[in-house]
């Protein structure tokens, strides 16, 4: 039995969570989460690894008061819905076993209102003019600094002072990559867990293996018993 490190990038997993399980409360998502990266710890073959830790890597929300070019008011983040759920999220995560916040910042500058792609493209092709937007044409965006690093430099530390035998990074970019290098020439099984996420081909070249612990949607995700359904179905029959 090896020990398992299992890091997590907060942002990648919540966008995923959400398509795969479901629209959760901040306590049912902090369960959710646990339960999730548990998964990794069993092999295929039955044996058990030990959790060493799970670091999950986040900003918190932005407090920012920005202008909507649409509605042509401002909005202030701090009184958002976001901002409220995701600090109880982080507050129901704090107190988690064997679970560490890595907290990088928001970049304060970066944020404000996009044209969502398929509206762009819709109106690079003159399909709808500027004054058919709506507000469900936008979509919020703002850049995070520090996570990136700090998962990095987490793997380089966990790998160089031999504290685990197994990395699970969930997470769905390849800015990882170097850190993985780095692991795997110190011996460390490092294993990649896009959540169904499209990752590219030549990432392969430097994991030891791809898995994500659930069934692939739009069906099989369904049948988990974390996806928001699953809970509701099974509450409904135990009320019977």
């Amino acid at each position: 039995m090896g020990k398992t490190a299992i890091l997590v990038d907060g942002g990648f997993y919540r966008k995923q969570a959400k398509f795969l399980f479901g629209e959760k409360s901040p306590e049912q998502r902090a369960y959710e989460l646990v339960e999730y990266c548990h998964r990794h710890l069993k092999e295929s073959y039955g044996t058990h690894n030990e959790l060493y830790r799970i670091f999950y890597y986040d900003c918190y929300p932005s407090e920012k008061t920005i202008y909507n070019p649409l509605t042509k008011k401002s909005v202030n983040l701090k009184k958002s819905e976001l901002y409220s759920w995701s600090n109880e999220f982080f507050s129901e995560l704090s107190k988690k076993r064997k679970l560490a916040l890595r907290m990088g910042e928001i970049l304060e500058s970066s944020a404000g209102y996009r044209i969502k792609p398929d509206s762009f493209k819709k109106l690079c092709e003159k399909k709808i003019s500027v004054d058919d937007l709506t507000e469900d044409d936008l979509v919020f965006e703002v850049q995070q600094k520090g996570v990136d690093m700090r998962i990095g430099l987490d793997i380089a530390s966990l790998a160089q002072k031999r504290l685990v035998d197994q990395i699970v990074l969930i997470a769905g970019d390849s800015d990882f990559v170097p850190a993985a290098k780095h692991a795997r020439r110190e011996g460390i099984d490092f294993i990649l867990d896009p959540m169904w996420h499209t990752i590219r081909d030549s990432l392969n070249l430097h994991i030891d293996g791809l898995k994500t612990r659930t069934g692939k949607p739009p069906i099989l995700n369904k049948k988990d018993p974390l996806h928001v359904d699953y809970l509701k179905n099974t509450k409904n029959i135990d009320s019977e």
